[in-house]
């Protein structure tokens, strides 16, 4: 094994969303996640859907769509964590584990002794990652949290959307997936300090936090500014043109970096005089009077088709692009060559394989690896438990007083 996490094993307590975005990465980077799971039930997301991965018989299998996009080279052990040997068995199992990621809620983990005080008493360089819509302190943080809050509370939802229609999301969980990255970046962090220092620690990871993060420019033009910033739809609060634009046969992306590409699609479009025009000759000026920019474009954009557009100019270095549906997505050559859509094996089902979309890190020594398709409930529950010392006998026992 080459990727650069082998050898570390993580102990996942994690479902829906923004934990196991966490842990897939953990694991295409090589770590070794053990999914722990509700028997007979598993994570809640693996009931959402249709659509569901199909069984070699046509029925529908545990894997709906929505699990699959983040549970990938993960192993699956069932373990009833209510029941106190379930708790027993989980510490035993965490003991010789580097890494904790839970998303339950505040203290919901503290009645069965697996709350980051109790479990370091086991293991007491554990890098133990709780994930929480509003995090373990402050007013909220006895508050279930989802993307779809965090996303209106942190502000993303007041800039998203037509300026004269509603308030609007964006079309992913957003917040759960920043949130999950911001995660794994913490415990590769911790992980390095562990290094150095022998110390491991609590990390405290919230929906609402990680959104207001990610305001980025917007949330520091309302801080420098002190004016609140309002919807523009697909336009750019600090760049113009930077908008969808009708075409021939559509709609492309036109997306004006500076004024030098201002000036390059000026002559592109047959339009010198726009780049003389004093309203318009620096960005600073566009956005002052984007709206009289705005209403003259399509005169010009609507000359020529979207290709024509995408391929003359990104010759000229004018970044632009098409709108994609999905299925263009995956049929892009560059998004194929890139890797962005995989199969794995996935035995027992309709086509005997799955597809999946691929991680997007590319590193040259140590590669990312496919190793384990989403598993099914407690499809590893046996090897694991073996791993870990527990004989036939142990595991038909515990199977049998329904702890796994």
């Amino acid at each position: 094994m080459t990727a650069p996490l082998a050898g570390l094993r993580v102990f996942d307590l994690t479902r829906i969303l923004a934990g196991p975005t966490c842990t897939q990465l953990l694991g295409d980077l090589g770590a070794d996640v053990i999914k722990i799971e509700r028997p007979g039930e598993g994570d809640d997301t693996r009931r959402w859907g249709p659509p569901y991965v199909r069984n070699a018989d046509g029925s529908d299998s545990d894997a709906s769509a929505y699990y699959l996009s983040s549970n990938r080279n993960k192993r699956s052990l069932t373990i009833d964590i209510a029941k106190p040997e379930g708790q027993e068995l989980a510490r035993r199992l965490i003991a010789d584990c580097d890494i904790l990621a839970e998303n339950f809620k505040v203290g919901g983990l503290k009645k069965y002794g697996l709350d980051y005080d109790s479990v370091k008493q086991i293991r007491p360089d554990i890098i133990y990652c709780s994930i929480t819509g509003f995090g373990q302190s402050g007013p909220y943080a006895a508050r279930a949290g989802y993307d779809y809050l965090a996303q209106g509370m942190g502000g993303m939802m007041s800039l998203t959307g037509d300026p004269d229609g509603e308030p609007m999301k964006v079309g992913v969980g957003i917040s759960d997936i920043m949130c999950g990255m911001y995660a794994s970046s913490a415990i590769l962090a911790a992980l390095h300090h562990r290094t150095q220092t022998g110390e491991g620690q609590h990390i405290d990871l919230a929906l609402l936090d990680t959104q207001v993060a990610w305001l980025v420019n917007e949330g520091l033009n309302y801080l420098v500014s002190g004016k609140v910033p309002k919807r523009l739809g697909n336009e750019h609060a600090n760049i113009v043109p930077y908008k969808v634009m009708p075409c021939k046969d559509g709609y492309f992306i036109l997306a004006v970096g500076n004024d030098r590409q201002f000036q390059r699609f000026c002559a592109f479009a047959g339009a010198p005089e726009l780049a003389e025009d004093p309203r318009f000759i620096t960005n600073s000026l566009r956005i002052a009077n984007r709206e009289a920019l705005y209403d003259i474009l399509p005169n010009y954009t609507q000359k020529k088709t979207i290709d024509e557009w995408v391929e003359g100019l990104s010759e000229l270095g004018v970044p632009c692009g098409p709108v994609n549906t999905l299925d263009r997505v995956f049929e892009d050559p560059q998004v194929q060559h890139r890797d962005m859509k995989i199969s794995m094996p996935y035995p027992g089902s309709e086509k005997g394989e799955v597809e999946l979309i691929g991680n997007p890190v590319k590193m040259s020594a140590t590669p990312v690896e496919y190793r384990v398709a989403p598993p099914h409930v407690g499809e590893h529950t046996d090897d694991v438990l073996k791993e870990f010392g527990l004989d036939d006998a142990e595991i038909k026992r515990l199977r049998g007083d329904e702890i796994i």
